[in-house]
This record gives structure tokens, C-alpha cells and sequence, in this order.
């Protein structure tokens, strides 16, 4: 039952007794008080539970519907700072002890995995048979399976792979009343049911809570090779990667770094066999007639998690996308808001059109009109931007910008999943 009002005595009585029955859920010992480092977003909860499966976890969801308990799902916590700060977080519901691969049949090219395992030792099983789930997620050492389809983070290799929505063919998905919903399969081709695996996926746990989810699964390369070339300017980065994307050249990364103390450059990945990789670069060394190449290099695809370097309450973070053909002009308008606000700069973007900026200044102003600048430029162009990291002190900034006409039926399909809006009330688009 949720507490009683008739008086704070009575209210505090009534809380502990529905913290009782949590622990009477999933075990006294897995239940504990909140610490600073469990704060949502800078919502600071009162209590983390960790439940050892998904029939426990959905125990625990169904509890806190009845009790009036408002949580928020977390993996390995790499991004509990994304999306809007919750209107209210009591419970942290962490699925860490969530973390068995249920099947893997190889041979088929599909796993099964429970939500709390952490990317890095789902690829480490994988690669024992040569395969990996085809998407390179940022600090995959702690970031989990469900951490990364709730927010729908992938890196360079959705380029050639697709996203995780393409990835993933099924889930397991904890709904408020309890229910343990599935969706999709353990098969690569399969239609059956509603498209729950793409509902869920990006979704920031709003609807429900993702327990299971299954792969479709790629071979891994037996070679790899980059090459990374420097541009005058943001115009011939540009041009350079339209013409990698309009060849037949089968690369598996393509991305531009630029910043405010470094020259431009372009980098591109092939995977194959050394003859295939040989031929590819030829192509490529000829059509980068804008480029001057300035050798091979690896490590260029940390570029995207380096952005995070520390800084303080200095940086910001925010994930843009425009269409291919704009990459040129965003940048230049980021260049342009970061020069009149007097603030560093570094960016990095897919050759898809999506892309992360790093803006930095001591002065929280200069970094909330930037932002109000950039956010109205993109949206001009039918872009988008999403501000994952901003300082404390800055004046609030919604995160994600406006969803247009797409907002009532968002509004309607949270009712329908949580309609006591106990799951991550308010961090999403529309105060979702």
C-alpha cells in the first residue's frame, strides 16, 4: 500500500513497512540505502535493490506499481546522467545479478543474454567462436546489454551493421503489473508478435524493464585496417565522406574528428582479408582527392568516448543528427555558437549524419545559449539534439528538444505501458 498522509509519523511508519516488503521480495541482504553515487540524473533515491533474476525483478516492479514506488532501472550505470532529471526516483532497481548468457547456438548466429551483463564479457564469450554482437557501444566494460539498447547507443560500426534496432530480434521486457512480456525470438528471421524489441530499445526504461534480449550475431574480422586522412575544412571532410558513401567500398567506420586546436580529419575502417583490404584502400587513397592521408591508425575510434576526458563542471555533451549531406554546415554552426560564447570545441561524427560535441567554458551562460542556438539550427533542418551532460549550474535545459506531432502517441503508449508512471517519470521526451 502507499504511505498514508494522516500524519509525517504515520507517512515514515507505512514507507518502512513497504521497504519491508521489498526485502521480504528479494532478500534483506540486497536491499540497501541509496549513496551519492546512486543519484538519477541529480535525483537523489532512497533505496537500491538488486534482484537475482528476471521473476524477482518483475516481483519488485509490481510491488513498487501497488506501493506507488517511483524507480529507475540501471545497468552498469554509465548513463544514469542522460535524459532529463526524473520528477521523482525512490527505488533503484539495478540488474546486475542479471548477468548469464541463457543461450548461445552459434551456429545459428544468435545469443541469448540477460540484460545486467556487461557488453565487454558478451563479446569476450562470442569471440571464443569467432563472433560479436556488431556494435560498438561506448565504456562496453561496464556498460550492460540493457543499459545500451534503453539508450540506444551505438558507435562507428552501425555504419555497416545497423543499429541495435536492427540488431536485436527479441527481448524480454518486465511491465509494471508484473508481467514478463516477450517479443521476437531466438531466430534472425522472425515476424511474430507486436515489435517489442524496437519499442523498448532507446525508450530509457519508461515503458518497462528489459530483462532478456536476443542477438543476431556477426563474424568477427580476421583483419582490420584504418586509414585516416586530413581535410582543409569542414566543406572537403564533408565531401569526402558523401563519396565513401556513395561508392561500393565496404567499409565498416567512417568518421570526421574536428576541434578548435587540431586539423580536420577523416578516418575510414576495412575488415576483410588482406587482399580485399588492400584493394579497398587503393580506391579510397583515389577518390580522397580532397584529403592529404597522414597514415594508419587504430585508435581513432576512441575519439567518440574520449570526448568525456575530464573537465568538470566545465563540459558539455550532446549527440546531434542531421542528414549526411549537412554534416559541413553543423559543424560550421557549432564552430560558429562555440567562437561568439568563447568556448572550446571538439567534435566527432559518423559518416550516417550522427555525431557528438564537446563544448567547453567555465561560464554555465555561455553554454545554455550555445546550446539554445545549435538546438534551433538543427531542428531547422530536421536535425536533432540531445544534450546528455551540461553543468549543474547551468539554467535547466530540456534534454531532448521538441518530438513535434509524434508526442501524443508516445504520451498514449506510456499510458498504456505505466499508466502510474512509476518508471523513470519525467526523463523523457515530453516529461514521459
Amino acid at each position: 500500500m502507499a504511505p498514508s498522509q494522516s500524519s509525517p509519523a504515520a507517512g515514515a511508519a507505512a514507507a518502512d513497512v513497504a521497504w519491508d516488503e521489498l526485502r521480504g521480495i528479494i532478500g534483506a541482504e540486497h536491499v540497501r540505502e541509496a549513496g551519492a553515487s546512486d543519484a538519477v540524473a541529480g535525483v537523489q533515491p532512497r533505496m537500491v535493490a538488486e534482484p537475482a533474476d528476471e521473476k524477482q525483478l518483475a516481483a519488485v516492479l509490481r510491488w513498487a506499481n501497488d506501493a506507488g514506488v517511483a524507480l529507475a532501472p540501471r545497468g552498469g550505470g554509465t548513463k544514469t546522467g542522460w535524459g532529463n532529471p526524473p520528477a521523482r526516483v525512490d527505488l533503484v532497481l539495478a540488474t546486475s545479478r542479471l548477468n548469464r548468457i541463457i543461450e548461445y547456438a552459434w551456429a545459428d548466429l544468435t545469443v541469448v543474454v540477460e540484460a545486467g551483463t556487461a557488453i565487454h564479457t558478451l563479446q569476450q564469450a562470442l569471440a571464443k567462436h569467432g563472433q560479436h554482437v556488431a556494435t560498438d557501444p561506448l565504456w562496453p566494460e561496464r556498460a550492460t546489454v540493457g543499459g545500451i539498447l534503453s539508450t540506444n547507443d551505438s558507435g562507428a560500426l552501425r555504419l555497416r551493421f545497423g543499429a541495435l534496432r536492427d540488431l536485436v530480434i527479441g527481448v524480454t521486457l518486465a511491465l509494471p503489473d508484473g508481467t514478463l512480456a516477450k517479443s521476437g525470438g531466438k531466430v534472425v528471421k522472425n515476424v511474430a508478435g507486436y515489435d517489442l524489441p524496437k519499442l523498448a530499445t532507446g525508450a530509457l526504461g519508461t515503458l518497462g524493464v528489459i530483462t532478456q534480449a536476443s542477438f543476431r550475431l556477426h563474424p568477427l574480422a580476421s583483419e582490420a585496417r584504418t586509414l585516416t586522412f586530413r581535410a582543409a575544412s569542414f566543406v572537403d571532410a564533408n565531401r569526402l565522406i558523401l563519396a565513401a558513401q556513395d561508392s561500393p567500398l565496404a567499409h565498416t567506420g567512417l568518421q570526421a574528428r574536428f576541434a578548435h586546436d587540431a586539423p580536420a580529419a577523416v578516418d575510414i575502417r576495412f575488415e576483410g582479408t588482406t587482399a580485399g583490404i588492400e584493394a579497398q584502400c587503393g580506391t579510397v587513397r583515389k577518390m580522397a582527392t580532397a584529403g592529404t592521408e597522414i597514415g594508419e591508425f587504430s585508435d581513432v575510434w576512441a575519439a567518440r568516448e574520449a570526448l568525456w576526458s575530464p573537465g568538470g563542471d566545465a563540459v558539455t555533451l550532446a549527440k546531434f543528427s542531421v542528414l549526411p549531406s549537412k554534416i559541413s554546415a553543423a559543424c560550421e554552426a557549432i564552430r560558429r555558437a562555440a567562437e561568439q560564447g568563447d568556448m572550446q570545441w571538439r567534435i566527432v561524427v559518423q559518416g550516417t549524419g550522427l555525431g557528438w560535441v564537446c563544448l567547453e567554458s567555465p561560464r554555465p551562460a555561455a553554454i545554455h545559449a550555445g546550446l539554445v542556438a545549435l538546438r534551433a539550427e538543427f531542428e531547422r533542418e530536421a536535425g536533432s539534439l540531445f544534450v546528455a551532460q551540461h553543468p549543474a549550474r547551468m539554467t535547466p535545459f530540456d534534454a531532448w528538444g521538441s518530438a513535434g506531432d509524434a508526442l501524443p502517441v508516445m504520451l498514449r503508449v506510456k499510458q498504456q505501458f505505466d499508466p502510474r508512471g512509476i518508471l523513470n517519470p519525467g526523463r523523457f521526451v515530453g516529461g514521459i
